[in-house]
C-alpha cells in the first residue's frame, strides 16, 4: 500500500510519494514502473529517496551538488562503530575528494584495461575447467558451483591467495556484502560484523607476510608502493584491499547466474548465443541492464535539488536506482523486453555507475561474464533449469537464490 504524505501548504513543491520498504522489495520493477512516469523520485519509509529516471541519474551522478555517501547508510542501520564501520569509513567506495583520490589511485593502475586484459585466457581456462570437471554429473548448482567460482578464483589469483583459502575467504565476502544491500536488516548486523572482522584480519596478515617475504604479485607490489609513497595509512591500505576482495566477488557471482537464468528463460536467445559467439558481449550488456546485480548506488545531497518542481532536500540519502533507470522508456526502446540484439545501450553502461566513482573493475567484470557465458554455450548448449530463481533486493548488491541446472 502506498502512503502519500500530507500536503504542506507552505511550499509550492509537492510532497514526495512515500513507499513502504516491504512493498518496494516485494515488487521493485512494478513499483518503479508505476511511479517513474509520475515523479522523478519516491521516498521509502526508512527515509531514503530513490531516483527513478535515467536522465536524472545520468546528470546527477557527477553533479557537485551531491557527493558519495560515506557512513550515513550504516548509521541508518545503527552501525556507528566497530569493524564494519571502520571498513566503510576507510574504503574508497564510500569516500570523497582527496581521500577518494588517494585511496583509488594505487588500485586504478592494477585494474587498468591493458593489465586486466591479460587475465582473459586464465578466466576462460578456469570456466572451462569447472565445466569439464562437472560435465559427467549432468547437474550442478549454477550459482555455487560455477558462477561463484569464476570471480573467486580470479580475485584470488590477483591477490595471490592460496587456493585452499578460497572457500572461507569468499564466505566472509558474501556475508560482508549484505551491508551493501537494500535488504540489510539489523538482525544480520552481528554476522556481518564478524565476517568483516575475520576478513580484515586475514587480509592484514597477508599484507604483513608480503612485507616480510615479497613475491612477484599484486599484493607485494601494492605494499611496496604504498609504503614507499606514504600516501595511505596502514589502515587505509588494508581497507582498499578488502574493498577489492568485496567488489570483485559477490556482484559478478550474482550477475553471471542472472544472465544465464535470463537466457534460459528466453530459449531462442540462448540458442542464438550458442550458434553465434559474437552475440556474447550484447547478451552480457543486456542482462546487466534488464536484471542488474547492482540495483542502485548511493549519493548524498549537499543542497536542495529541483527536478521539475519536485525537490530533493539537502542532506538527504539518495539511492540512484539503476534498476529503474535501465527500464526507463526514455532511454531504451521496449525497455521491459529482454533483447540481446539491442543497439540502444548508452556508451557508458549505467550499471557501473559514473563520474569519479565509476566501477574500477568494469573491464574485469565484463570479461568474467563473457568468458563464463562462452564456456557454458560451448560445453553445455543443452543446459536447462526449472523455473525462475528468486532475486532479492531493490537496491545495492542484489542476491540470487540457488539455481539448479541440468543437461
Amino acid at each position: 500500500m502506498t502512503i502519500l504524505a500530507s500536503p504542506n501548504h507552505t511550499h509550492a513543491q509537492p510532497e514526495p510519494v512515500i513507499v513502504p520498504r516491504a512493498e518496494l522489495e516485494r515488487d521493485p520493477h512494478g513499483t518503479f514502473r508505476r511511479y517513474r512516469p509520475l515523479v522523478p523520485f519516491i521516498r521509502s519509509d526508512d527515509g531514503v529517496f530513490i531516483l527513478l529516471r535515467a536522465a536524472d541519474l545520468q546528470s546527477l551522478v557527477s553533479d557537485p551538488r551531491t557527493r558519495q555517501v560515506e557512513t550515513e547508510f550504516a548509521a541508518l542501520r545503527g552501525v556507528t562503530s566497530g569493524p564494519l564501520f571502520a571498513f566503510l569509513q576507510g574504503s574508497m567506495l564510500l569516500s570523497n575528494d582527496e581521500a577518494h583520490r588517494r585511496r583509488r589511485a594505487p588500485m586504478s593502475r592494477t585494474f587498468a584495461f591493458r593489465i586486466v586484459s591479460e587475465l582473459r585466457p586464465r578466466i576462460s581456462s578456469v570456466a572451462e575447467d569447472i565445466l569439464d570437471e562437472r560435465r559427467g554429473d549432468g547437474t550442478m548448482n549454477l550459482l555455487a558451483d560455477f558462477a561463484a567460482a569464476i570471480p573467486a578464483r580470479t580475485i584470488s589469483s590477483i591477490l595471490g591467495l592460496p587456493e585452499a583459502d578460497i572457500p572461507r575467504f569468499t564466505d566472509w565476502v558474501y556475508r560482508m556484502a549484505r551491508s551493501l544491500s537494500s535488504t540489510w536488516v539489523p538482525e544480520e548486523t552481528p554476522a556481518i560484523e564478524e565476517a568483516t572482522r575475520q576478513l580484515t584480519a586475514y587480509v592484514s596478515d597477508l599484507l604483513d607476510e608480503r612485507r616480510r617475504v615479497p613475491r612477484d604479485d599484486f599484493l607485494s607490489q601494492f605494499t611496496a608502493t604504498v609504503d614507499r609513497q606514504g600516501q595511505l595509512s596502514p589502515s587505509e591500505a588494508l581497507m582498499q584491499v578488502v574493498t577489492i576482495a568485496l567488489a570483485g566477488s559477490d556482484t559478478t557471482r550474482a550477475a553471471l547466474a542472472i544472465q544465464v537464468a535470463l537466457l534460459l528463460a528466453h530459449r531462442e536467445q540462448w540458442e542464438a548465443v550458442c550458434r553465434d559467439e559474437s552475440l556474447i558481449p550484447g547478451a552480457v550488456a543486456e542482462a546487466l541492464r534488464y536484471e542488474p546485480s547492482v540495483g542502485s548506488f548511493p549519493r548524498f545531497t549537499l543542497v536542495e535539488i529541483d527536478l521539475g518542481g519536485h525537490v530533493l532536500p539537502a542532506q538527504a540519502l539518495v539511492s540512484f536506482s539503476t534498476m529503474s533507470a535501465m527500464r526507463d522508456p526514455a532511454l531504451y526502446e521496449d525497455a521491459d523486453q529482454f533483447n540481446i540484439r539491442r543497439t540502444d545501450h548508452p556508451r557508458w553502461h549505467l550499471v557501473f555507475g559514473g563520474g569519479v566513482h565509476r566501477c574500477l573493475g568494469e573491464a574485469l567484470a565484463r570479461m568474467e561474464l563473457e568468458e563464463g557465458l562462452r564456456a557454458l554455450t560451448r560445453r553445455l548448449p543443452h543446459l536447462r533449469t526449472e523455473g525462475w530463481p528468486q532475486i532479492e533486493a531493490s537496491g545495492g548488491i542484489r542476491r540470487i537464490a540457488e539455481m539448479p541446472v541440468f543437461w
